[in-house]
């Protein structure tokens, strides 16, 4: 049925005959059957009016808002149409645009939307709906199928790695021998208090500027946690292992996790990474806070005239593991400075060897007489002292057991 298709109209564009219905075939139809159809001459042509009521414009990926003749603003839902020039004096804002009274809203994929106008293309839809007496605003854009590099080609480019944490992103440049380059970075991401649209737009926010940063640093991808807190928010407050469950640890608790968008943000950074040609790396997020304190934090703080927080050295470690090098240090592997060496090797002796480099020789230990509990502890006795010796007592640290005067023994 297709090839016949396509030999006829094959043929039509050979004989220069080209069929054109505007408002759709289906349409036509129902103008030669009006009784078939239910509508009226004068009904039917305000259903073809309606089709013919429409604005579309193509997405431009370098524009603002990824898109130049009709923009959507989805922190405040406006819709703005660029004019012709021809009808500029009907503008109501700069650069003859002319924005609409109500705003639209997209209940539907709507994150993924705002996600994409941050760095793609969207192309846009304005239609009437004559039976509603609506307008409609539809917007599509194309994913990016592009480069698709294997592991080990993102690991032998700089990664940046990302800590998230309530209220910050906790970030850290990392180059492929797993060494920090540059100084820890840190956005802000105060999500407390906002409404939903607010939430997901500080995200977005916080998003492109990791990815401007990612740039600056010719960085092949991002490095997260594969972290939710799924279980968590499904159990409630019911206690599991070390979680507090009740009270008001239970309630911080609660209120920590509320507070990390940990999926909000894989989602978002995955979409928007993917529009700007970076990729995104998810590892196993256990012990990253632990061991990038422990192995990290100290030598960093050292290193580095910023100051350092354990949440960099967890975003290191985490760079460290997507880089599939060890996320915890070896000892005495790092380099020092030449004025640190001295020092370090000091501190990193073994244990005192006697001057013969023979064995120590035989310790003896002495002997001590048993007292009750509770009694005072007795010098131990010399055997060349003489029986009249007396000996003074420690002084207790409470009141109740302080003697008044020296013990002599008999």
């Amino acid at each position: 049925m297709l090839r016949s298709r396509l030999e006829t109209v094959e043929a039509m564009l050979t004989e220069g005959q080209v069929s054109v219905v505007r408002g759709g075939k289906a349409l036509l139809h129902k103008r030669n059957n009006l009784d078939a159809a239910g509508l009226s001459a004068e009904q039917w042509r305000t259903v073809w009016e309606a089709e013919r009521l429409f604005i579309c414009a193509d997405g431009e990926a370098d524009k603002r808002l990824g898109n130049e003749t009709i923009r959507w603003d989805p922190v405040e839902g406006s819709v703005e149409i660029r004019l012709p020039a021809s009808l500029g004096h009907l503008a109501n804002r700069t650069h003859g645009r002319y924005r609409l009274s109500a705003p639209a809203r997209f209940p539907h994929r709507g994150d993924e939307l705002a996600a994409q106008v941050a760095g793609g293309a969207v192309r846009y839809d304005v239609s009437f709906d004559a039976a509603r007496r609506r307008w409609y605003l539809d917007a599509s854009w194309k994913q990016e199928s592009g480069w698709h590099p294997t592991l080990d080609d993102l690991r032998r480019l700089p990664i940046l790695a990302v800590d998230v944490n309530d209220g910050h992103l906790a970030a850290w440049v990392v180059t492929p021998d797993g060494n920090p380059a540059g100084q820890p970075i840190t956005v802000s991401l105060d999500l407390a208090g906002l409404s939903a649209d607010a939430r997901d737009g500080h995200l977005r926010a916080a998003i492109s500027e990791l990815i401007r940063t990612a740039k600056a640093h010719a960085c092949g991808a991002f490095v997260i946690e594969n972290l939710g807190f799924t279980q968590a928010r499904t159990e409630g407050r019911e206690h599991t292992g070390r979680r507090p469950s009740r009270g008001k640890r239970g309630r911080a608790f609660r209120r920590l996790v509320a507070g990390i968008p940990t999926a909000k943000f894989r989602d978002r950074l995955a979409q928007m990474a993917s529009n700007a040609g970076i990729a995104v790396i998810a590892v196993d997020p256990a012990y990253t806070s632990k061991w990038g304190a422990q192995h990290w934090l100290a030598p960093l703080n050292h290193q580095f005239s910023t100051e350092v927080s354990g949440h960099h050295a967890a975003a290191l470690t985490i760079g460290r593991r997507g880089l599939g090098q060890r996320a915890r240090r070896r000892e005495r592997c790092d380099r020092t400075r030449p004025e640190d060496r001295e020092r370090r090797a000091t501190d990193s002796a073994g244990q005192p060897k006697p001057p013969n480099g023979g064995l120590a020789g035989q310790r003896t230990r002495k002997d001590k007489t048993r007292e009750a509990r509770g009694q005072p502890h007795q010098a131990a006795q010399d055997p060349t002292s003489r029986a009249d010796t007396s000996c003074q007592t420690r002084t207790a640290k409470t009141v109740r057991a302080v003697p008044s005067a020296p013990i002599s023994r008999n």
